[in-house]
């Protein structure tokens, strides 16, 4: 018969691939990572427009997925920059748990960072969402003939703003994950012994969510509904 825990195998094996049961972690390796992800975790629980959270893991899979957390994507057709900012602080969040606790950072965020640069560079060249850029989008022009529908002048401003979106939401990664840093601790440590946690087991780590999760068609600022049960890969 096929139940439940046949179809989370296979979701995790779509999404992070074959678990790798032979691969040799040492301890140390194995405790950035369960601190990477519960950064990732702790951000998206306490950011309001954070995608509500699934599942997180320190299980390896694939070839270079050594943990990753799932959220339920939310099914919009506009995304408001305040959840744009939200999503670019909880991938973050990563980077930010190993600068927090280990005060030195590693290689395991190179996935992050680069969703991060595109998220950055799509929200000022393409969505208008920065003030000193202005209300403009090169996406259509950028596939016309021009090979820079922009000045040096604007590329070098676009570049700097990219630096300045990404810098203020990492410190903010940061300064969320000292104020949480006793409920990180606890999320880490039981992933140590765990491996893998589910939006419940976080619930009875640190509490229920304090936003509600809105489900499709509804607004943020209704009532609190019932918690249900994307994608983050490092």
């Amino acid at each position: 018969a096929v139940d439940l825990e046949d179809f989370n195998y296979a979701l995790d094996k779509v999404i992070g691939g074959l678990e790798k049961k032979n691969k040799i972690i040492s301890p140390e390796e194995k405790q950035i990572i369960a601190y990477h992800e519960a950064g990732h975790a702790i951000c998206g629980w306490f950011l309001e427009y954070a995608h509500p959270l699934v599942k997180v893991t320190i299980v390896p899979r694939g070839l270079a997925a050594l943990g990753y957390a799932q959220y339920l994507p939310k099914e919009q057709y506009i995304t408001r920059k305040e959840k744009l900012l939200d999503d670019l602080c909880m991938t973050l969040g990563g980077r930010a748990a190993e600068s927090v606790v280990f005060d030195k950072i590693s290689t395991g965020a190179q996935s992050d960072l680069d969703h991060v640069t595109r998220l950055s560079y799509d929200m000022i060249m393409n969505y208008g969402m920065n003030e000193k850029v202005g209300n403009v989008s090169f996406m259509s022009l950028a596939g016309e003939s021009y090979n820079r529908p922009y000045s040096e002048q604007t590329a070098y401003l676009i570049d700097q703003e990219v630096k300045i979106m990404i810098d203020e939401q990492y410190e903010r990664a940061k300064a969320l994950l000292r104020d949480k840093r006793k409920e990180l601790d606890s999320l880490a440590r039981t992933l140590l012994e765990k491996e893998v946690l589910l939006r419940s087991d976080l619930e009875n780590l640190i509490g229920k969510r304090p936003f509600a999760d809105p489900t499709p068609g509804e607004s943020a600022s209704m009532p609190e509904v019932e918690p249900t049960s994307r994608d983050d890969e490092d």
